[in-house]
């Protein structure tokens, strides 16, 4: 085994700390990586407090992950030593599946083995995130990091990038499709970005006035404060397309009205459970579906994509030492758009 410096929660809403974890030596089929950087997802402060139940502690979150192949196992044909790689949300599945036979390993009905706060395959072996400096993963769950990405930045679009490029592929957002994204955050701006890329007509629907600049700095062609209730009868049936990126309490309802006829709301933020009204949705047929980040095989093309035009994360760069404080900072929304960890960071520190 190969032991490991790392940042773990050792219970609920205990602060992380600097922890030792052992990861395994490459098998055949295995690649070992160097981790470099690794992005901070909301979903991180959910699961390290044991916020959605069910946590697994000691936990080392992160599933952002980028870094360069350190070492391949004996039957690795497609990676080499010295490539820039990347690890998404999960690191295995159960492969034989209808929805891994169609490449869609995130639905895996066998059990997906989620990067961290999970298990292996064998239901005991837990598996930890990229708050540390090497995984050793499976060369199938492994994905290659274009040239054309800052590897800082590529790290956010193994979560927040598929989260929302996904959504706008499966639905068929196109040039002249009138988008808005609501929220934004982490994955919002990504939202932005890939729904401009794609030539849509893009509005960004947010609660806060204050993020306006930020909306016309990334591309956005629209703003609608929607602090305003009188914002939801102005631009009824105005969109064809809403990505919900929230993850507070909202009401479905009132943005579904402001879709067109046959128009399409896509949830992939998680808010608490809330009322849906039936009319929001018969009265112009329109429809309400969900979204879960990608598989292997669209994760992969999403990052091809990125690099053929440009887009990136919009990152503040951490050491591993600030991870709390940038966990307060994320649930005050003080964060323009991702944190990403520096890895050398720890590096330097297990050194002292």
């Amino acid at each position: 085994m190969l032991k490991t410096p790392a940042y773990a929660a050792v219970r609920a809403n205990a602060p992380l700390a600097p922890f030792a974890i052992d990861r395994r030596e490459p098998g055949p089929r295995d690649v070992l990586i160097d981790i470099l950087y690794c992005g901070v997802c909301h979903s991180d402060i959910h699961q390290a407090r044991d916020e959605w139940g069910g946590a697994v502690f000691p936990m080392v979150p992160g599933h952002e992950i980028v870094g360069r192949v350190a070492a391949i196992g004996s039957e690795v044909q497609r990676w080499r030593v010295g490539d820039s790689v990347g690890v998404g949300c999960f690191v295995d599945s159960c492969r034989v599946c209808e929805a891994c036979a169609a490449g869609e390993e995130q639905f895996c009905e066998g059990g997906i083995a989620f990067t961290y706060n999970s298990h292996e395959r064998d239901g005991k072996t837990p598996t930890y995130g990229g708050y540390s400096t090497r995984i050793t993963v499976d060369q199938d769950y492994v994905l290659r990091i274009p040239d054309a990405i800052p590897l800082e930045r590529a790290a956010p679009l193994l979560c927040a990038g598929i989260t929302t490029y996904s959504p706008l592929r499966r639905f068929g957002v196109v040039a002249g499709t009138r988008l808005a994204v609501l929220g934004l955050g982490g994955l919002g701006h990504m939202g932005v970005k890939f729904g401009k890329a794609l030539g849509a007509h893009v509005t960004v629907l947010s609660h806060s006035p204050n993020k306006l600049g930020d909306a016309e700095r990334l591309g956005a062609d629209a703003f609608v404060a929607t602090h305003d209730p009188a914002a939801f009868v102005q631009h009824a049936g105005r969109f064809d397309f809403i990505l919900d990126t929230v993850s507070a309490a909202h009401d479905y309802n009132a943005y579904l009205n402001l879709l067109r006829r046959d128009g399409t709301m896509v949830l992939v933020g998680v808010p608490e459970p809330t009322l849906l009204a039936a009319p929001a949705l018969i009265m112009k047929r329109k429809r309400l579906a969900g979204s879960l980040i990608g598989g292997i095989r669209e994760t992969q093309e999403m990052l091809d994509f990125c690099a053929g035009t440009g887009v990136a994360a919009d990152v503040e760069l951490i050491d591993i030492q600030d991870i709390n404080a940038a966990y307060e900072r994320m649930l005050r929304s003080d964060v323009r758009y991702r944190f990403v960890i520096d890895i050398a960071s720890l590096g330097r520190e297990a050194a002292v």
